[in-house]
C-alpha cells in the first residue's frame, strides 16, 4: 500500500487533522458515480470541526493520477513567483496554431491571446505550456521538489501534467489546497492571493465556491477528471476533492460539475445554513 508523505509543505489531511473519530464514509455518494457511469472518489474537510466526510478512501488516499488542468493552480503560483507571470492581466498572444478538443471541436476560446484570468478560467493548455517553458525545467523540479507536489516527476516541460509523467493523489490535492487557502505554501502572500481570487467560480450571498477542474486519459485511454477547491458559507471553509473515471468519451464537462453539486446539495451547501 502506497502511504502518504508527510512534508512540511503539503500535509496529508486525512493523517495531520483526522481520526476514527471524525472520518466519516460516505457510501451514499456512491450513488452520484453510478449514475453517471464513472467510478471515482470524493472527500471534503471540514476546517472548523476536523470532520472529513470521504467516498471510497482507499481510493482517495492511495491513487494517484495525472493532474490534467488542476495542475494550473501549481503553474501559476511558480510563474507569478518567479515574474514569469506579471499579474493575473499579464497577456500571452496566441501563436496562431488551431487547438482541437479531444472530441473533435475547435478550442474556439483558447485560439485568442488571453490574460491569466482568462486562461485559467477557460483552462487553456497554450497559455499554461508556454508559462511552463519559460518557467524551464530546472526551477520548476525545484519547485516541486518543495512544495513536495505528488510524485515531483517531470517529463517534457511543456506536457508533464498531461502526459501521465506527474502523479497525484486526492489526499495530497486536498493537502494543497487547504495549504494555499491558508497562505502555507512556499510562495509570497502576493502569488497565493491572485490564486485564489482566479480560482473563484461562483459567488452568491449564500455562498463562494472556488476550484480548478482537470480533465485527462490515462495510460489505458480511459478520462480522468479533477475537481478541487472548497467552499466557503459564513467565511467558513470546506476543502473538497472530486476525482472521476470513465469512458474516454464520457461528457465530463458536463458528468464533474453535476458530482459535485448533486454532493454539495445533499451535505446541505450553497443554502447558507452551514
Amino acid at each position: 500500500m502506497r502511504f502518504i508523505k508527510l512534508s512540511f509543505f503539503l500535509l496529508s489531511i486525512f493523517f495531520l487533522s483526522c481520526n476514527p473519530n471524525n472520518v466519516t464514509i460516505q457510501d451514499s455518494f456512491g450513488k452520484y458515480f453510478t449514475e453517471n457511469k464513472v467510478t471515482g472518489s470524493f472527500g471534503i474537510f471540514d476546517n472548523g470541526s476536523g470532520q472529513f466526510d470521504i467516498y471510497n478512501l482507499t481510493r482517495f488516499r492511495d491513487s494517484a493520477y495525472q493532474p490534467a488542468s488542476t495542475f494550473k493552480i501549481f503553474n501559476s503560483l511558480v510563474g507569478l513567483k518567479t515574474g514569469i507571470i506579471e499579474n493575473e492581466n499579464m497577456i500571452i498572444k496566441w501563436d496562431g496554431k488551431y487547438n482541437i478538443f479531444p472530441g473533435g471541436d475547435t478550442a474556439t476560446d483558447w485560439n485568442q491571446d488571453l490574460t491569466m484570468t482568462q486562461a485559467f478560467k477557460l483552462s487553456a493548455y497554450p497559455y499554461y505550456k508556454e508559462v511552463a517553458r519559460r518557467i524551464g525545467k530546472d526551477t520548476m523540479q525545484q519547485w516541486l521538489d518543495s512544495v513536495s507536489y505528488g510524485n515531483k516527476k517531470i517529463s517534457a516541460i511543456d506536457s508533464f501534467w498531461i502526459d501521465n509523467t506527474l502523479k497525484i493523489t486526492a489526499d495530497e490535492q486536498l493537502g494543497f489546497v487547504k495549504n494555499l487557502y491558508f497562505g502555507k505554501l512556499p510562495f509570497d502572500k502576493r502569488s497565493q492571493d491572485i490564486v485564489k481570487k482566479v480560482m473563484l467560480q461562483e459567488e452568491t450571498t449564500l455562498y463562494k465556491l472556488s476550484y480548478k477542474t482537470g480533465w485527462g486519459f490515462m495510460e489505458n485511454g480511459k478520462s480522468i477528471g479533477w475537481i478541487v477547491g472548497w467552499i466557503e458559507e459564513n467565511k467558513h471553509p470546506y476543502f473538497f476533492v472530486l476525482n472521476v473515471e470513465g469512458d474516454k468519451n464520457a461528457d465530463f464537462f458536463t458528468i464533474r460539475k453535476k458530482i459535485l453539486k448533486d454532493i454539495l446539495t445533499q451535505q446541505g451547501f450553497m443554502q447558507g445554513k452551514k
